[in-house]
Formats: C-alpha cells, sequence, structure tokens
C-alpha cells in the first residue's frame, strides 16, 4: 500500500502537468499523511537540508564552465580539430560529431549543453554534405549521451550525493565505459554510412592539422587538469567544478579573446536559472528520500526482486529494464533522485560493487535523454537544428539500439567497467 501511495500520488500530480519539482514534492506529503506523521517543520527541514550539501555546489559550477564554453570559442575549436583529424573519411562528418562529442563530454559534463554545441556547429555542415537531415540529427541527438558520462558528469555527481558513493570514484571508473559508447555510435555511423554515396572532403595537412591542434590545446588541457587532479588527489569534485569554470573563463577571455564582459551577465543568468531548477529538484527530493527511508520501502523492493537476487547479473538486467522503462516517461534527474534511495540497499544487499552500479545507472539515464516520448535531448536537437521531433526520433533509432547493446554487454561483463575503474582509481 505504501508502495502504491507513492507512485500513484507521484504519477498523479505529473498528469495534471504539475512540475516535477512539485510533484516530488506534493508524493512526499501524500505519504506523509498515509504514515500519519504529517509535520510542515521536517517538511521544509528536508528541502532546506537537501540543498545544503558541499558536493553539489559542483552542479551550477559545472553548468557554468559549459556555458562559458559554448560562448567562448572552446566548443569550436574542439569540433574543428575533429574536423581536421578525421574529416576526409567517407562519412566523415559523422566521426567528427561523435570525436567532437567524446571531447566536449570531457569538457561540460551537460548532454543538453553538448548536443546543442553540436547541434549549432555540425548539422548545417552535416546536411550541406548530403546526408539526411533526420540520421544527422540522430546522430547528434545519440552523442550527447556520451555527455553525463564522460568526467566530469553533473549526473554522476547527483547520483554519488543521493547514495553517499565517492564521485571521484565514479568520475574515473566513467571513462571506458563513456569511450565505449562512443565506438558503438561509430561502428554504427559506419554501416549506415556505407550506403552513401557522398565525396568526401580533402584530408588536411599535416600543417593544417597541427594548426587546429594547437588552437584546440588550450581547451584539451581542461580535462587533464580535471582527470589529473582528480587522480592525484589535488582537489576533490567540486573544487574541480570551481577550477573548470576558472579556468575556461581565463582561457575564453584572455587566451581566445572571444567572451566579453558584456557578455558574462548573460551566461551568468543562464547558468544560474539552469542550476536553480536542478538544485530545487534535488531539494524536493530529499523530502521522498527521507520518507522512503522511514517507510522502508527499499526493503518491500528487495522483497519484489527476491527471485533475481542469487544472481548478479539477472539482477542488473531487471534493474535496467526498469530504468529503461522509467526513462522514456521521466528526465534524468529525477529518475536518478527519486529510483537510488529505492535501489542503494538492494544493489548493497546483492553484494554489487556501488561504484559499477553508478557508472550503469548514469548510462541508463542518459540513453533515458534520447528515448521517446519525453527525450529532453531529442528536443533540444530538434529545436536547435529546426527539425520535427519525429524525423529526430527516426533519426536516432539505430544509434539507441546500438547505446541500449553495449549498456546490455557491460551487464554481462562488468569487469568492462570494474577493470579499468580499478587501474585509473589505484
Amino acid at each position: 500500500m505504501t508502495i502504491t501511495v507513492f507512485i500513484g500520488s507521484l504519477l498523479g500530480a505529473m498528469l495534471i502537468g504539475m512540475p516535477i519539482a512539485f510533484a516530488l514534492l506534493a508524493s512526499g506529503v501524500a505519504l506523509m499523511w498515509h504514515l500519519d506523521m504529517f509535520d510542515a517543520q521536517i517538511l521544509a527541514q528536508n528541502v532546506i537540508g537537501g540543498a545544503d550539501s558541499f558536493p553539489l555546489l559542483a552542479v551550477p559550477f559545472f553548468m557554468l564552465a559549459g556555458e562559458i564554453m559554448n560562448v567562448g570559442g572552446l566548443s569550436r575549436r574542439i569540433v574543428d580539430l575533429a574536423l581536421a583529424l578525421v574529416g576526409h573519411i567517407k562519412g566523415g562528418l559523422g566521426y567528427v560529431t561523435i570525436m567532437a562529442g567524446c571531447l566536449l563530454s570531457a569538457l561540460s559534463g551537460s548532454a543538453v549543453a553538448d548536443a546543442a554545441a553540436l547541434t549549432a556547429l555540425l548539422l548545417p555542415m552535416m546536411v550541406s554534405a548530403g546526408h539526411k537531415k533526420e540520421t544527422a540529427g540522430g546522430l547528434i541527438a545519440a552523442t550527447g549521451v556520451i555527455g553525463p558520462v564522460i568526467p566530469p558528469s553533473i549526473g554522476l555527481v547527483i547520483f554519488g550525493v543521493a547514495a553517499n558513493v565517492s564521485i571521484s570514484k565514479l568520475f574515473l571508473a566513467a571513462i571506458v565505459p563513456g569511450l565505449l559508447i562512443g565506438v558503438a555510435l561509430w561502428l554504427t555511423w559506419a554501416w549506415l554510412a556505407r550506403r552513401e554515396h557522398l565525396e568526401p572532403p580533402p584530408r588536411k595537412s599535416r600543417t593544417e592539422i597541427l594548426a587546429a591542434f594547437r588552437h584546440a590545446l588550450w581547451a584539451l588541457m581542461l580535462p587533464v587538469i580535471i582527470l589529473v587532479g582528480l587522480r592525484m588527489g589535488v582537489f576533490t569534485p567540486t573544487e574541480a567544478a570551481v577550477v573548470a569554470a576558472a579556468y575556461a573563463l581565463f582561457v575564453s577571455m584572455v587566451v581566445y579573446r572571444e567572451l566579453s564582459f558584456a557578455q558574462l551577465r548573460g551566461i551568468f543568468v543562464t547558468a544560474a536559472k539552469t542550476s536553480a531548477v536542478v538544485m530545487f529538484l534535488i531539494a524536493a527530493a530529499m523530502v521522498s528520500a527521507w520518507l522512503i527511508t522511514v517507510a522502508d520501502l527499499p526493503s518491500k523492493v528487495v522483497e519484489l526482486l527476491q527471485p533475481f537476487m542469487g544472481n548478479k547479473i539477472l539482477l542488473m538486467a531487471a534493474i535496467m529494464v526498469l530504468v529503461m522503462i522509467v526513462g522514456t516517461a521521466m528526465d534524468m534527474t529525477p529518475t536518478i533522485l527519486i529510483l537510488t534511495p529505492v535501489l542503494m540497499p538492494v544493489i548493497k544487499a546483492a553484494g554489487i560493487d556501488p561504484v559499477y552500479f553508478g557508472v550503469m545507472f548514469i548510462i541508463n539515464n542518459s540513453i533515458g535523454l534520447v528515448t521517446p516520448p519525453v527525450g529532453t535531448v531529442l528536443n533540444v536537437v530538434a529545436g536547435v537544428g529546426r527539425m520535427k521531433m519525429d524525423e529526430v526520433t527516426r533519426g536516432v533509432v539505430p544509434f539507441m539500439i546500438a547505446e541500449f547493446a553495449i549498456m546490455f554487454l557491460m551487464v554481462v561483463f562488468p569487469a568492462l567497467v570494474t577493470v579499468p575503474a580499478k587501474l585509473f582509481g589505484g
């Protein structure tokens, strides 16, 4: 009955058009009434306490860094470098998209920011080169999925806080899985590009490649600084976010000189608005998380999943299917905040590595950003690229299938995640 009250009130509030943050609060109040323990003071304390977290400061700073990179020219130089390296291959612009997406993921940590930048920069070029617009848009949307996986990742930060798992370990463990998703997209695009008969542009000279690398060097140094700093223990993930924002600001204003003081206000306002939405979601979800613990919902979920508890692979597969279903109807952040407190006790009871689960959970939620009908990244690509939603949806299907395939491959072979995690994490 408790599970029914929680899920029923949450879905009911969402069905009548209530924003997810308020729907989370409404489900929390409904659960408090059901448990006969309604107290407005407890409600307020949990909301305030939910946002009062030092690790969560990484979220606004990484968002600010992403905004600065897009406006300050760092993103464009990354794309120019990818063009110089692989633009001459048959279907080269698709490979440029994937390579640029992986590099941008190591800068911003946001699927929406990466997808918007790639759509604005590369979609017109791909269409002009003769590629189908829906296929090009689908590839860009699917590439945006890598953003929340390869560190720094806002999704991993939120999961780390919600699950009380080391964010640094999550960052280091997610590097290889993120690159494997890129490989899956690369192979899928190669299969699709074989059917096209387009003349690729001429190969860039060594001088042009070196020039593109030199122009992008300052941008490329950012992920190196972050990952080396985390690995060596120089700074925490929160401090890494501050370093990323400060570094991006310095490079954009002093080195590339594409960002003026007049543009700063707009960048800070945009980053603040986006951060406010995410932080309010987190604060509202903490009420539900606390009540989920009080109502002992995790033990009820453990009972439901008891048939799978003896086999870690089957249990992970069952959980991944559940998250896939939820991801079709809910955005990434609320899914993390709602499901993490429910699933983590199950994971611990089954003896599954929380870091491995966290990476797989975020990968699944990231792919959910391109699964209709919600598909936040699909909407971004459609909006920026001036496409119909159904066009982007058709174009993303083969790439989405490839991403789910690589995810379940990592479910069957956990060593694909755990071995590199131990290697990078020491």
